[in-house]
């Protein structure tokens, strides 16, 4: 269990307190995940459409760089 998991509804780190996922938690998801990148993709896509309700102020392109730009 990860203590950098997201801190709802400002979608911070409760690990470090930057943006959720932040790189610390990027990392142990890639490590997670390192046989199912379709699934890291659909499990990040799920979360940011979460995070779109609550941080609807931010630009659309914004929050996709943020949850599924990094992803590869």
């Amino acid at each position: 269990m990860s203590t950098h998991g997201p801190v709802l509804p400002t979608w911070t780190c409760g690990g470090c307190g930057g943006p959720w996922p932040c790189p610390t938690r990027r990392r142990e998801l890639r490590a997670e995940y390192a046989d199912a990148p379709v699934s890291l993709a659909l499990y990040l896509g799920a979360q940011l459409v979460r995070a779109s309700a609550d941080l609807h102020w931010l630009p659309a392109g914004a929050l996709h760089r943020r949850f599924l730009g990094w992803v590869r």
